[in-house]
């Protein structure tokens, strides 16, 4: 890959290369919400925080399949910065089934995004967590196009760290979507005034969260991360209208062991025990964020 690893850009583990089936049935249509394809197709920033592994949509398709999953949204990372080129080559060769979410500048035009979108982007990430340019007081201009492009925004953000989280959103013109339940540590508990606010969001369905990246919020060093599943739980009872579930694949920038993505998936049958909640997070959810057909049922 270009733009040779530093010092402060340590070269990130490869994800785990067998991953298992998860031990209950997946349903039909089911969508991985957050992944990430890394390769030459982009550059690499400079001043990044890890350098990651190559990680190809026939490896990522490979755990899809055997995940039982159908579809996948793939993130723009924050180590290209605003070169979009491996996201949406991803999905184009993915096809009808695949989505991207991009990053882009804060000054973006109605007509980028417009066909940004005919390439399969609906959302666009602002990363104010890992040594980003990016701060949540200047996404408002972002917000007011992604609204007249009919797109969310997805944050990257410990909630934990802002101090009126709930006034930030309703001030907002679009879907927000928050990224590793909001990005929490575990150890702060569900009472944190932080992930409260982030609660009574979903609750009165002005935010979404994605429940992925335990072990980024976990003390526990391999799954289930029970430490986490308070937090799921929290807000699955909040409102499961507004979740979605994502394995986050290949975690790059993360502590090893590198967690095998059937056991992370395996762990939404313990946060959701419904099978008609699980249809709702893994099917009817993705659909409704990211502009898929409702699948039609099996013969």
């Amino acid at each position: 890959m270009s733009n040779a690893a530093t010092v402060s850009a340590p070269l990130c583990a490869t994800a785990d290369p067998w991953p298992v089936r998860p031990s209950f049935t997946v349903p039909f249509g089911a969508c991985d919400c957050h992944a990430h394809v890394f390769n030459a197709a982009s550059q690499l920033v400079p001043n990044r925080v890890y350098t990651p592994p190559d990680a190809s949509l026939e490896s990522y398709r490979h755990v899809l399949q055997t995940l039982g999953l159908s579809r996948g949204v793939i993130v723009q990372p924050s180590v290209y910065g605003t070169d979009n080129l491996a996201t949406l080559a991803a999905v184009a060769e993915g096809g009808e089934n695949y989505r991207a979410v991009v990053v882009v500048n804060e000054d973006v035009e109605l007509h980028e995004l417009q066909d940004l979108h005919a390439k399969g982007a609906r959302g666009a990430r602002v990363n104010a967590l890992f040594q980003s340019d990016a701060c949540l007081n200047d996404v408002q201009r972002l917000a007011r196009t992604l609204s007249d492009a009919t797109w969310h925004l997805q944050l990257l953000t410990d909630v934990s760290t802002i101090e009126d989280l709930e006034g930030f959103i309703r001030g907002l013109p679009v879907p927000v979507v928050f990224d590793h339940f909001g990005h929490i540590p575990a150890h702060l508990d569900t009472n944190h005034p932080g992930f409260r606010a982030l609660l009574k969001l979903v609750g009165e369905g002005l935010a979404w969260v994605k429940l992925s990246g335990s072990y980024r919020l976990s003390a526990e060093d391999r799954p289930p991360y029970s430490d986490v599943t308070p937090f799921a739980h929290a807000l699955i009872s909040a409102n499961p209208d507004q979740l979605v579930w994502a394995s986050d694949w290949p975690h790059p920038h993360i502590r090893p062991p590198m967690p095998n993505d059937g056991a992370l998936l395996d762990m939404l049958a313990e946060w959701a025990p419904s099978d008609a909640i699980r249809t709702q997070i893994l099917v009817e959810n993705p659909a409704r964020l990211y502009g898929f057909d409702l699948p039609k049922p099996q013969e």
